[in-house]
């Protein structure tokens, strides 16, 4: 069964999450590049029985149109209680007539119909699921590495097979991996619904051709596969067939020290062998990988990151060793490695330090690296820095040229939060700083490891991340688009995600300092946003790992410096998918103004008599209220000619006492500032009134007046404010 087409949906002040619930263990997600041809984005993710698709969002399919009365009645009398039809015709055998031949049966034609127009909604639903059953777990599911697009767009890019199916491989746990290809369209309820899919519980079965699929096994490995990548390559060849476009497929596993092995299959309209594909090359490692990756633009690259060592580039089709004269294939037997990115040694410690996980950037041209103790870093490897340009190590990825190295970043920094992990080889020595340990084997090999710092590097060796990159719709103007990029670390606490990674690295080179300051603040573009309150979605399930979702609605140049990402975010929990949506802009996202409006309101709207505030509207950095007396509802008021009277006359020297006995007794008289206590006092002391004064809403107009105090409290510092009072 597939996810639950309607999501919970929950609301923080920074971003709406969408959780999904599964009915299995996920293990691998993956968000296809390429729309469905109804505008759906493509979700594929593997679990204990094989892999679900996901079409979400597009246009809806038609409604079914149930047969009128009349012509079931006619359908029902066309048959006879045999079954067969009325008009079956006869044929008798003679000797003359060769026997008929059996025809096989031709597989099912699925013609969905959709709407004509897409249906606003405040986010995007399922539209259809398919469940393709693989009778074992899918550990690992690879997409190609494309700018997201439609299915038009992948046509017109000299790749018709990309515009109707999909191509994609997956790993099983029984050591196989499949080359998988599949219609981009939705099957249709219709098709889902057919009388034998319901009679036999194994028609559905991936590889029976039921749903347009189509299977080819990758053999050669004898334990599974870890990590999984693939690549689509038109080779160059003056033999017709070799210009068939070919997909490439790349998976590494622990077989032995560590094996790489690369399988190539053409993609055309044959049927795929039932025999399985051996791979084409096979490197044996001294290390296992930690994960692969092919490069977008220069597809032969692979990047093959190995976690205590190196991260380094293979190209498959560039050999070391003389091609020999009776090679077949359009490929050689043996690939060269052209260049290995070493990350910086842990302090006090001897040791590199791990790498979760690296991704290329820029199209190809610089790597971003992720490493265990929450630092990230920049390789510019072919001079994609935005201040510069020109080639600086392009050079070195020439055939001719082997064994190139580089090790400095050209930006870098850490994720916030993430200081406990570079802090743990100080916490150890300072554990067993001052402290009695007797002189035991257990407590002597403490006392080295923490004199030496390599338990600190060895428990980053269990700290899980991981990075995700995606392209930005093509805009048409510009030559080069900006991408997206995803990190996560140690778990859901720290999720961030860069709307811009090339403006986001120029703003990190202007301001000179490798990185370190202001890295969560400035323009939302240019810096590393953080994802909060993950906990709402995932409901206590860890996270496992992350991806990005394109925003079809907004492309480059709609990325605000305020809110909003041009992307979503793809939260994967043990038995939950979480699609997160950050910014200000859409369902949900206006709460923030809601409550920011009610706190900037002193008064209701019905009350207008205490503090009337003369200023703008967008309430700027520097302000000025003014508190005259000359404007009456104002809090000093002006005194009337009575009181000075009055006053003169008891201020006077001779005949004082007559004159205070004769004057009235003062009336009350509101201070300034405060004329509600009067107020209070007068309610509380008049009885005989009751039945016609409003007791409750005089007291919750002085209420209103204590909220209005309390709120001009809370703004206080927000900027420079002056208060101007006329003097008497």
């Amino acid at each position: 069964m597939g996810p639950t087409t309607t999501p919970r949906i929950r609301r923080t002040a920074q971003n709406t999450q969408f959780t999904y619930n599964l009915s299995r263990r996920v293990n691998d997600v993956q968000t296809y590049p390429i729309q469905s041809p109804q505008g759906a984005t493509i979700l594929i993710y593997g679990h204990d029985n094989g892999i679900t698709l996901v079409w979400r969002g597009g246009r809806r399919f038609k409604p079914l149109k149930e047969a009128p009365p009349q012509q079931q009645q006619q359908t029902n009398k066309k048959e006879q209680r045999n079954g067969a039809a009325d008009d079956v015709v006869m044929i008798i055998d003679s000797d003359d007539d060769e026997p008929a031949k059996a025809q096989a049966p031709q597989g099912y034609v699925d013609k969905p119909e959709f709407e004509d127009t897409v249906e606003k909604t405040p986010y995007p639903e399922i539209v259809q699921t398919l469940d393709l059953a693989f009778g074992t777990a899918v550990l690992k599911v690879a997409v190609m590495p494309l700018v997201p697009c439609s299915a038009a767009e992948a046509g017109s890019n000299g790749e018709p097979i990309l515009a109707e199916k999909m191509v994609f491989a997956v790993s099983c746990a029984t050591n196989d991996a499949f080359l998988v290809t599949l219609p981009l369209t939705p099957p249709s309820p219709e098709s889902k619904a057919r009388p034998e899919l319901r009679a036999n519980l194994l028609a559905g079965k991936a590889g029976s051709g039921a749903w347009g699929e189509s299977l080819t096994l990758l053999g050669g490995q004898t334990k599974h596969s870890e990590g999984l990548a693939i690549t689509m390559v038109t080779p160059k060849s003056a033999d017709s067939s070799g210009r068939a476009p070919r997909a490439v497929v790349a998976a590494f596993s622990r077989q032995a020290s560590g094996a790489l092995h690369l399988w190539e299959i053409a993609l055309d309209s044959k049927p795929p062998s039932q025999r399985p594909v051996e791979p084409f090359q096979s490197e044996y490692l001294p290390a296992p990988l930690t994960s692969i990756s092919f490069n977008p633009t220069n597809t032969t690259q692979l990047l093959a990151v190995s976690s205590p060592h190196a991260v380094r580039i293979y190209d498959f089709a560039q050999s070391v060793l003389v091609p020999e004269p009776d090679a077949r294939g359009p490929f050689p037997s043996q690939g060269s490695w052209l260049l290995s990115l070493y990350q910086p040694f842990a302090k006090t410690s001897s040791s590199r330090k791990p790498i979760l996980d690296a991704a290329w950037i820029a199209h190809g041209r610089a790597v971003f690296a992720l490493l265990a103790d929450g630092m990230w870093g920049i390789w510019d490897i072919e001079g994609a820095k935005p201040l510069q340009s020109g080639a600086a190590l392009s050079n070195k990825l020439k055939s001719g040229v082997q064994g190139a190295a580089l090790t400095a970043f050209s930006v870098s920094g850490y994720v916030e939060g993430t200081g406990s992990l570079r802090s743990v080889a100080t916490q150890q020595k300072d554990k067993h700083a001052g402290e009695f340990a007797p002189m035991t084997p257990h407590t002597r090999k403490q006392a080295a490891a923490s004199l030496t710092g390599t338990p600190g590097v060895d428990r980053l060796f269990a700290v899980h991340g991981g990075v995700k990159v995606i392209g930005h719709p093509y805009t048409p103007g510009k030559a080069l688009q900006d991408e997206s990029l995803a990190l996560w670390i140690g778990g859901l606490e720290h999720v961030c995600v860069i709307p811009g990674v090339l403006r986001f690295w120029d703003s990190q080179l202007r301001r000179g300092s490798g990185g370190g300051v202001n890295l969560f603040s400035g323009a939302q573009p240019t810096r590393m946003l953080k994802l909060v309150d993950l906990t709402t979605g995932l409901l206590g399930e860890r996270c496992c790992g992350v991806g990005l979702i394109p925003d079809s609605s907004k492309n480059d140049e709609d990325v605000p410096d305020d809110g909003g990402l041009p992307v979503d975010i793809l939260i994967r929990g043990e038995s939950r998918i979480v699609i997160v949506r950050e910014g200000e802009d859409g369902p949900g996202r206006k709460i923030g103004d809601v409550v920011a409006s009610r706190r900037k309101r002193l008064f209701s709207r019905t009350d207008k008599e205490a503090i009337i505030v003369h200023g703008k509207q967008d309430r700027s950095a520097s302000l000025s209220f003014n508190l005259s007396t000359v404007k009456p509802g104002t809090l000093r008021l002006k005194p009337s000619p009575k009181d000075e009277h009055d006053g003169n006359e008891i201020g006077n020297g001779n005949g004082a006492g007559d004159k205070m006995e004769d004057a009235p007794t003062p009336t009350t008289r509101s201070r300034a500032g405060f004329g509600f206590a009067d107020t209070l006092s007068a309610a509380a002391d008049v009885t005989a009134d009751l039945t016609t004064r409003d007791v409750e809403a005089e007291m919750l107009d002085i209420m209103e007046i204590d909220q209005a105090l309390n709120n001009l409290e809370d703004y206080r510092g927000s900027g420079r404010k002056k208060v101007l009072f006329e003097e008497d």
